[in-house]
């Protein structure tokens, strides 16, 4: 009797490190990286946990590569506008709403990452290139120059995500229309912040 085929070994590792990287990004959200245990994870993504070192070294590691991936996904789904920065928040306001691990990912590498060291590489690639566009664009004159770049990319991105549930100010279950009336009142405080007025 002839052996039924194997399906490649190269679709089951690929197919256990997507379900890991699913699974670090719940623990991580939840948890932080400190409150994150490797064991947790390898058991949710049925996955032996030897099986994390082996793909992405150890926890702090992981981390790296769950947020990474999360900031490659912001880049991809809301495209940086310099010269727009109201449209900009008020897509990144939906993109944060829709997809709340992501700002959880985010405070917790700032709660965290004190130290200074190494941390996401595509985060501060991503900061970086975000500070030098607005500043290209303040000096091209699309943008005004009241504030410096770095000061007014973050004052959009506090902006973007001050209605998540990672802010103080933000309520749990907040209907569609509350949503909306927050997004049209960031969308305008930005537009404000970049008006020549």
């Amino acid at each position: 009797m002839p052996e039924t085929p194997r399906a490649p070994r190269t679709r089951d590792s690929e197919a256990a490190k997507a379900r890991l990287l699913q699974a670090a990004t719940e623990e991580f959200a939840a948890y932080g990286i400190a409150g994150a245990r490797i064991d947790r994870i390898g058991a949710a993504a049925k996955v032996n946990k030897a099986q994390i070192y082996t793909y992405f070294g150890n926890k702090d590691q992981l981390f790296d590569i769950v947020m990474d991936l999360h900031v490659t996904r912001v880049l991809d789904d809301v495209p940086f506008t310099p010269g727009d920065l109201p449209d900009y928040a008020g897509k990144l306001f939906d993109y944060l709403i829709a997809n709340p691990h992501q700002l959880r990912l985010a405070t917790w590498n700032r709660l965290e990452r004190t130290d200074g060291g190494p941390g996401p590489v595509r985060l501060a690639a991503s900061m970086e290139q975000k500070t030098a566009a607005i500043a290209q664009a303040q000096a091209d004159g699309s943008v005004p120059g009241a504030f410096g770049a770095e000061d007014l990319l973050t004052f959009v991105l506090a902006l973007a995500g001050a209605w998540t549930p990672t802010s103080a100010m933000a309520p749990g279950g907040l209907d569609e229309a509350v949503l909306r009336s927050h997004r049209g009142a960031v969308v305008e405080a930005v537009r404000r912040l970049v008006s020549d007025v």
